[in-house]
């Protein structure tokens, strides 16, 4: 796995020599802009204002407009240069329960890889974080940005997760709804449709899909066939905002019931009937155990077709015999 960053881990006077990679890789289908008229393909280009040409990348800088329309230009060099302790260094700030942290702060997670020469340091802090049961807030530096990131253990491995800064979270004004009047029985419905959709997260895990790139890569093949694309789903969405909510949670949890007995009962049927007739020989399991009216009705035919010709088989046998015996006397 190809690291993106090198430094160390900084607690107390401890130094841990790291590498960060990326724990994320998104699986897109990648989509490029084009002239919807004739396909052709359009491509960005770098213009200079100033001298109306096209610049290579090599001479672009980074600018800050001032009030008084003045431009400030940042090269590569003077963002490299900044005196930021945190451009190598995971800086430590304080050991919290992570329960404490809301998640909407959690942004890019990385996986935290050991140095040869920090495994030691490496695993230290790995078990000792995984006893307390803590996470370790942090500073980090990665390309032209400083953010706050949490350090946790994941899968016995340190995970760097980065997180917003606390002014950049929005705050909710304007965003919560009016007060609104719950009905006890409608609480206690609603509690139970939670209570039957509850899951663990790692069973649910395997059956999360990403139904936009599936419907992508259809419309995609349907295009190349000359196919016509498929139709958009019906919206699930409320179509009128008076309905009898508790109407609509009792269905909900009959729905859901329902759902889930029948998940139950095929992953409770199916494999063992599959093993039992894998594993039970036809005439083996007609001795064992009693036979099914109806296995018994359709088994009737084929055991009497074999005694039939056993019958007719028999007296050849006794003919044979017979001329035998007449020759040799």
């Amino acid at each position: 796995m190809r690291s993106s960053w090198k430094g160390a881990i900084s607690f107390g006077l401890v130094t841990v020599p790291v590498a960060l990679a990326p724990a994320v890789e998104e699986h897109t289908i990648p989509l490029h802009q084009v002239h919807a008229k004739d396909g052709g393909r359009v491509r960005m280009r770098r213009v200079c204002e100033l001298e109306e040409r096209e610049i290579p990348y090599s001479e672009i800088a980074k600018g800050y407009d001032t009030d008084d329309e003045q431009t400030v230009v940042l090269t590569n060099d003077d963002l490299a240069d900044l005196p930021l302790p945190t451009k190598k260094v995971i800086d430590v700030l304080a050991f919290v329960d992570e329960s404490q942290i809301d998640p909407v702060y959690f942004a890019k997670p990385y996986y935290v890889a050991p140095d040869k020469a920090g495994a030691k340091q490496y695993a230290l802090l790995r078990d000792a974080m995984a006893g307390s049961g803590q996470v370790a807030v942090t500073k980090i530096t990665l390309s032209t940005r400083e953010s706050p990131a949490v350090l946790r253990v994941h899968d016995d491995v340190l995970v760097l997760q980065l997180m917003v800064w606390p002014d950049e979270v929005r705050p909710v004004a304007g965003i919560a709804p009016e007060a609104a009047t719950v009905r006890p029985q409608e609480l206690a419905m609603a509690k139970s449709l939670i209570e039957t959709l509850s899951a663990d997260f790692p069973d649910l895990a395997d059956d999360l899909h990403d139904d936009y790139q599936a419907a992508l890569q259809n419309l995609v093949e349907a295009k190349l066939e000359g196919a016509a694309p498929p139709h958009e789903a019906p919206s699930r969405a409320a179509k009128d905002n008076v309905i009898d909510l508790m109407a609509v949670l009792e269905r909900s949890v009959e729905a859901a019931q329902g759902s889930r007995a029948r998940k139950r009962g095929s992953a409770e049927t199916a494999p063992p009937a599959k093993k039992a007739a894998a594993k039970t020989p036809g005439r083996k399991a007609a001795a064992d155990e009693p036979a099914a009216p109806e296995a018994e009705a359709e088994a009737a035919p084929a055991s009497r077709a074999p005694a039939k010709k056993a019958a007719k088989k028999a007296p050849a046998k006794k003919t044979a015999a017979a001329k035998t015996r007449r020759r040799a006397s």
